[in-house]
């Protein structure tokens, strides 16, 4: 790393509170911003699943924090947590919030591209947050039709129990749809045209592919769920037919719009995870990336064929068995791309120098844990036996493993370890490692007990088993109880994590520029980065070292600052 010789300008005025933090331009506020809503956002639900389990563990008994639930509370809860951790939480946290923060840092930027175009996406973002929180409180409550919004439950208001609750959901969903596509223009604007003197495109850190590739994905899918979300709204409010039969329409139409968008969705948030994952690794086990290259071209690939796979998910929903056949293809062929990226990580362990810090222990637990969700997923690939596992506990438990790891185990990874470049102390070590296992131990205990009652036939989004009978053993009750007491561990070890985050933002142990010996850019800037980041703007090249590894140490630092 070189420094340029003219020092980075910025105007340093004396701001207000509401300029410095509310109507910041400034792309760590705004990311730290992403990152605060999302958490709140998270913690919401979080809440709704320790309500609707305790439901199915107790039915019938006054839930503690809640009160008893009815079936339309119930359905909505179902609804809502789905909905909030994957379009609330997951999204601003892994891509908005980390892509906000590392972006510049990471490419030796001052800032955004579109400073004021990034502030915007937040305030529509926040925006759509209100408009969801509000739907709880319109008549009839929170929209209770599944966070696919199939029709006719959310397309028809005789048929939904809360058809005002349902509108303003999509209305809530289409403004973070739109928040998102400002973001993405920012992020890839800013990645390719604003790196620091002499970054090559294969000089860019694993992580900021992964982020940019995932908002690509993400602008490219999004256009016929927005065209479908209108469409709904359409039948919702003025009484079109887009979705139901007995006007014309199909609502299977609706399926095919929202899972183009929903499998690429899982990526849009996988890869961004991967990334972090991939940071924290190297890191930690004092290595280079194992095949960068062959990392990123497999990332595009995936990409490319998550586009191609979205009709799995309507196996049963009467779609042509030989396009069934196509897909079981196209899923397991998805697979082969994913797997290799989690066997180039373990080879990035193999022979390392290993810390195990929390946040290694959060990477280590998402290759484990992500990876009894992609083989569960072979089982639900496969059409016939997806006829049998289709909508029983066997999907949300696979669907867990996938996700969980991805929007929990992951994020934590990187909190824990750009902590100190954000707040420029450390988090409490003995704490995060408290936390770790407090997380780690209990969630396994929560989903592996699913993958059990789904296969033994417990059907989803049942209120009570009372009304199964056969469903109702006494085995598989005690399961759905140790799955319940599990979620509320989990959700109690978080405020291990709390206490840990906001304790040591003040009161931690004080952290220099690069208190890891990591080797990407942002490591360069001061712990915290100031406003414009660095004092003076840095340059890459390549050193005269025994090899050149794309994004990484020997790139950056001079011979006598080397870790």
């Amino acid at each position: 790393m070189s420094s340029s010789t003219n020092a980075a300008h910025h105007d340093h005025h004396h701001m207000s509170f509401w300029q410095k933090y509310i109507f910041s331009v400034d792309h760590k506020v705004i990311g730290m911003q992403y990152f605060l809503t999302g958490i709140l956002m998270g913690c919401i639900g979080a809440y709704m699943s320790y309500v609707f389990r305790m439901q199915l563990a107790f039915p019938g008994k006054e839930v503690p924090f809640f009160g008893l639930v009815t079936t339309a509370e119930y359905n909505s809860l179902i609804t809502n947590h789905g909905s909030i951790m994957i379009f609330w939480f997951a999204m601003p946290v892994l891509i908005a919030a980390f892509g906000n923060f590392l972006i510049p840092l990471m490419i030796g930027a001052d800032d955004m591209v579109f400073p004021r175009i990034n502030r915007l996406s937040y305030q529509i973002f926040l925006l759509s947050v209100v408009i969801l929180i509000a739907s709880f409180f319109v008549p009839g409550g929170g929209f209770g039709g599944a966070w696919t919004a199939y029709p006719p439950l959310s397309a028809k208001a005789e048929y939904s129990l809360t058809p005002w609750g349902s509108t303003l959901w999509l209305v809530a969903v289409a403004l973070e749809f739109v928040a998102f596509l400002l973001g993405g223009i920012n992020f890839i604007t800013t990645l390719m045209n604003a790196r620091a003197k002499g970054m090559k495109y294969l000089d860019i850190p694993i992580v900021l592919w992964m982020i940019v590739i995932a908002s690509i994905l993400f602008m490219a899918s999004v256009g016929p769920l927005v065209a479908g979300a209108i469409m709904l709204i359409f039948d919702q409010t003025i009484g079109t037919g887009f979705f139901d039969p007995a006007r014309g329409g199909d609502p299977v139409l609706w399926q095919h719009l929202f899972w183009f968008f929903g499998h690429p969705e899982v990526y849009v948030v996988l890869l961004p995870a991967m990334g972090i994952v991939a940071e924290v690794m190297t890191t930690f086990s004092r290595k280079k990336l194992f095949a960068y290259k062959t990392v990123l071209f497999t990332t595009i690939a995936t990409g490319v064929l998550s586009f191609f796979v979205w009709a799995h998910h309507q196996f049963i929903a009467g779609i042509d068995p030989r396009m069934a056949n196509i897909f079981t293809v196209t899923t397991v062929l998805i697979s082969i791309p994913i797997a290799e990226m989690l066997f180039v990580y373990i080879a990035t362990l193999y022979g390392g120098s290993i810390r195990f810090t929390t946040a290694m222990l959060f990477a280590l637990a998402f290759l484990a844990t992500f990876l009894i969700g992609g083989v569960t997923g072979i089982f639900l690939g496969a059409s016939g036996a997806d006829i049998y596992f289709h909508d029983t506990y066997f999907v949300i438990a696979h669907f867990h493993y996938t996700f969980v790891p991805i929007a929990v185990i992951a994020v934590f990874a990187g909190v824990y370890y750009w902590f100190p470049k954000m707040f420029g102390r450390f988090m409490n070590e003995t704490l995060g490692k408290i936390h770790f296992w407090g997380t780690f131990i209990p969630f396994n205990t929560i989903f592996l007990p699913l993958f059990f009652t789904g296969a033994a036939g417990d059907h989803r989004r049942i209120f009570t088993y009372a009304n199964f009978p056969q469903l109702a053993t006494p085995g598989l009750q005690d399961l759905r109880i140790i799955a319940t007491l599990s979620v509320v561990t989990v959700i109690l070890f978080q405020f291990v994590f709390f206490f840990n985050f906001f304790y040591s933002m003040f009161r931690g142990a004080k952290a220099g520029r690069n208190p890891w010996n990591a080797n990407t850019l942002e490591w360069v800037a001061p712990s915290p980065p100031p406003h414009g980041n660095f004092e003076v703007f840095p340059e890459v090249y390549r050193g005269p070292y025994e090899f050149s590894v794309p994004g990484r140490a020997q790139d950056f630092w001079p011979q006598n600052e080397k870790a």
